[in-house]
């Protein structure tokens, strides 16, 4: 199989290089912070021998998927050779733009180069690249071992051969496909953010207690988590500035981020990545 090349290692990015692995890729991670690439590979090893202790795998399996990831010292080291690489970096249309065109100078010229951006513009990601015919949006959900959905993301150059390629290898990492075309927020973002930014206002009215709120949509809705635990999952920071960037291209109000969110994410509190968010997290 093709190696791939993950290229930031945040939640989504441990995700993704372990679905990869378990399709029986070899999977080089990187990161920009030292250091930060070795320690997603031990993270994923230490989940991976939670699932063996709850019989959800076998030794031997999870042994040889933990084999598979392999650190690298850049992005670029990472790159090398790839025929596939996936950026996962924090949301930031500058930064993802100049770590691509990187990945592509280095990577395999028959790879395919993908984003796994919840909500920047993949056109406006490919300008600079070279192939942009070979590049889309791979937007997968966390956590990635457990949710089956993967949204691709068609760009004005990306091509048939390139989703369809994407189609398969999404149906061989065990995800079910969606394409949409590029628009702000694609199909899942702009749904889910609306629904996310809602709920947090009716905490800020006392509408509800987040509990609540939550709860109604879990049994309600049956939605498999509420939209206050699934903002703590992803990150308050990564929320606001995903309503912030959709509130402003769409110029609807729906998405534009609550004080209350704003307020949270200045005092630090991100989530469960930071310990407390809209709930308080233990170790």
């Amino acid at each position: 199989m093709v190696p791939v090349a993950v290229l930031g290692v945040g939640t989504m990015g441990q995700g993704i290089a372990q679905v990869a692995a378990q399709a029986g890729h070899a999977v080089r991670l990187a990161d920009a912070r030292p250091g930060a690439a070795e320690a997603a590979v031990v993270a994923i090893r230490e989940r991976l021998a939670r699932d063996v202790a709850k019989g959800r795998m076998t030794d031997a399996d999870a042994a040889a998927v933990g084999d598979a990831l392999v650190a690298c010292a850049t992005p670029v080291d990472a790159a090398i050779g790839a025929g596939i690489v996936i950026e996962a970096i924090y949301e930031d249309l500058t930064a993802k733009r100049a770590l691509l065109a990187e990945a592509e100078r280095v990577m395999s010229p028959d790879g395919w180069l993908s984003s796994n951006t919840s909500s920047l513009s993949i056109t406006a990601l490919a300008e600079g690249l070279t192939r942009p015919e070979r590049f889309l949006g791979t937007h997968f959900f966390n956590p990635v071992p457990v949710m089956t959905l993967l949204e691709l993301v068609r760009g004005e150059s990306t091509s048939d051969a390139a989703i369809q390629a994407w189609r398969d290898l999404g149906a061989a990492w065990g995800k079910e496909v969606i394409a949409v075309r590029d628009v702000p927020g694609f199909a899942t973002s702009r749904l889910g953010v609306a629904l996310g930014m809602e709920a947090i206002r009716m905490v800020e009215e006392g509408v509800a207690s987040a509990s609540d709120i939550d709860k109604a949509m879990v049994l309600g809705y049956r939605h498999p988590i509420g939209p206050l635990a699934l903002t703590d999952l992803v990150g308050l920071d990564v929320r606001l500035a995903i309503g912030e960037y959709l509130a402003r291209t769409l110029g609807n109000p729906a998405f534009a981020p609550p004080p209350l969110l704003r307020r949270l994410v200045a005092e630090g509190k991100l989530g469960k990545k930071s310990g407390e968010g809209f709930y308080v997290y233990s170790g």
